[in-house]
């Protein structure tokens, strides 16, 4: 374990998955947010923060564009920020160079975040579909270098 603490590439992996592990966290609020200023929500329960009357808690079940939108993003950071963190913490003991481990871990972060700004904004495409490509792209050549140093291919 003291050997990780001293591998530069993996201080710096462990930097950027928690730095897209705590963006991704931060979906659940923003979506809850959104549920509370659209009044739109999912659960009778949940219907009950203000609102006493049945007839205005029923008006509440109901979806909301922007409340949705944000769930979707949220369901896109789970599928690509959990391939990334498995393969990025695989990619780092594989012994990469620093500089190209640093830019693949940048990159990630950096086409997550443009991704999230993307579809929160309802920005146009291709602005979204590009920074996932992006991020698909880098987990991909992680990947690769996974499998070929383990392979030996």
């Amino acid at each position: 374990m003291a050997n990780l603490t001293n591998n530069d590439v993996f201080l710096a992996f462990s930097t950027y998955a928690t730095i897209v592990i705590l963006k991704m966290m931060f979906m659940a609020p923003l979506t809850a947010y959104f549920r509370i200023t659209r009044k739109a929500f999912s659960n009778w329960e949940d219907t009950a923060m203000g609102k006493k009357e049945p007839e205005e808690r029923k008006k509440m079940l109901q979806t909301n564009p922007d409340v949705e939108r944000v769930r979707r993003c949220h369901q896109n950071d789970i599928e690509n920020i959990i391939p990334f963190v498995v393969i990025g913490l695989l990619y780092a003991f594989t012994g990469p160079d620093l500089s190209t481990a640093l830019l693949h871990f940048r990159v990630f972060v950096g086409s997550r975040f443009i991704h999230t700004v993307s579809y929160v904004l309802a920005l146009p495409q291709p602005s979204r579909g590009l920074s996932w490509v992006v991020g698909m792209i880098t987990t991909f050549s992680m990947a690769y270098r996974v499998l070929t140093t383990a392979l030996l291919l």
